[in-house]
């Protein structure tokens, strides 16, 4: 390692971060002036997109402090029996290239994770510094997003909050059963100890902050966490309701899913194939529900089959769920509440605010809510408008392929 020139660690340990869904990863478009044409270069080596508090999109450093780990758990391509390349930054050298990429306009912050190496609060005490440094020495006022380690010293967690604009934690596994089968050095227990501590620091700054002006900040973006998809036997119905817990328990920012990708070397108790990426598209859905459509968890877990506790793949959850539960449809346009409104499949958050709004002056017709969503044939079978009311569609016994998307479309955002 000792022989690598900070390119090629770049490039090892850039590439080792892309595992972490934590923070939604873009890379740039790979451009340079060697050809005469233009000025500067930029590819997309360990670039990332993630979104500030005030929610602008910006660019972040995505790389790893190291992919050495004294770890072995069986899902992580830089467990210790990992037969990887290996690499390490120093602090100082992390600190020099987030400012080199910063000046050139390449990013506007850092997303720092870590290998466990020599221990949880040695490394743990290499994180801090970096962000440390920036903050302190370099005056850094880019965003920074910490993964921190939860069996390191609560005080060095801590310190990551004051640096960072958010910290995140990984839960790993969905259940406690599979993080004991394919991670055993990790503790449940402590993973959701160390995120209630973060919460509870989060909470106390936002109440300083608002009795003192001069309280300094902790982690003013929060904190989030992302869960492996596919790898152990957790069903979609388990995968909802932990998400749902963590949400309520530690008031988290978000939750990321990544679906299992088979790696090299696998060891013997992992699964040959890695989940449909459409799984994982459709547990973002039902997030969504949760965090914006006000669906309660167990609405959620409503919409997966009885027998295999899965989402479907061929619809999203919102649509599986009216397809479930016709009796509640169809709901009147001009009268239903927010809540039955949002459930409506193609109505949006932005469509139901704006009919919410619209009504209050006069009836709309079902034109009106077409102009609101991107199919109005989604919509018709679950509405009465005051010029419709859908009395063949609603009693369609074969409705799913009426309103199901054409495979094309299945990555479009449902209403």
């Amino acid at each position: 390692m000792a022989q690598l020139d900070t390119r090629a660690k770049l490039a090892i340990l850039a590439d080792a971060a892309k595992y972490d869904a934590s923070c939604a990863s873009s890379g740039t478009a790979k451009r340079n002036s060697r050809d005469g044409k233009g000025i500067g270069s930029t590819e997309g080596m360990g670039i990332c997109h993630a979104y500030a508090p005030d929610g602008r999109c910006i660019s972040l450093l995505k790389i790893l402090l190291t992919n050495s780990c004294i770890f072995d758990c069986h899902y992580c391509i830089n467990r210790k029996s990992s037969n990887v390349r290996r690499a390490r930054f120093t602090a100082q050298e992390v600190v020099a290239l987030t400012l080199n990429f910063y000046r050139r306009n390449y990013i506007e912050g850092l997303f720092l994770s870590s290998g466990i190496i020599g221990s949880s609060n040695y490394t743990m005490e290499q994180i801090v510094e970096v962000a440390r440094s920036l903050r302190e020495d370099h005056d850094f006022r880019g965003y920074i997003h910490l993964k921190t380690i939860p069996d390191a010293d609560p005080e060095l967690v801590h310190l990551a909050g004051v640096y960072a604009d958010r910290v995140s934690i990984n839960v790993e596994l969905p259940t406690t059963g599979g993080l004991k089968r394919l991670a055993p050095e990790k503790s449940a227990p402590q993973i959701e100890g160390a995120m209630g501590n973060v919460a509870h620091a989060i909470a106390d700054g936002r109440d300083a902050r608002k009795r003192y002006k001069s309280a300094p900040k902790f982690a003013p973006a929060g904190q989030s966490t992302q869960m492996i998809v596919g790898a152990d036997s957790a069903t979609d119905r388990d995968i909802v309701g932990k998400a749902s817990t963590l949400y309520d328990r530690y008031a988290l920012r978000r939750v990321y899913y990544s679906a299992f990708s088979p790696i090299p070397e696998a060891s013997a108790v992992l699964p040959l194939q890695r989940p449909p990426l459409m799984r994982e598209h459709r547990l973002y859905q039902s997030d969504w529900l949760m965090r914006f459509y006000d669906y309660r968890a167990d609405e959620v877990r409503a919409a997966t089959d009885d027998a295999t506790g899965m989402l479907p793949l061929d619809i999203d959850p919102k649509l599986a769920w009216a397809l479930k539960f016709r009796d509640r449809f169809p709901v009147d346009v001009n009268r239903a509440p927010r809540e039955m409104l949002l459930r409506v499949p193609g109505l949006g958050v932005k469509a139901v605010s704006a009919i919410l709004s619209a009504r209050r002056w006069r009836r709309l017709a079902l034109a009106d809510v077409a102009r609101l969503t991107v199919s109005v044939a989604k919509v018709r079978p679950f509405l009465i408008a005051d010029d419709w009311r859908p009395v063949v569609l609603a009693d369609r016994a074969d409705l799913r392929p009426v309103v199901a998307p054409k495979k094309a479309d299945q990555f479009e955002l449902f209403g």
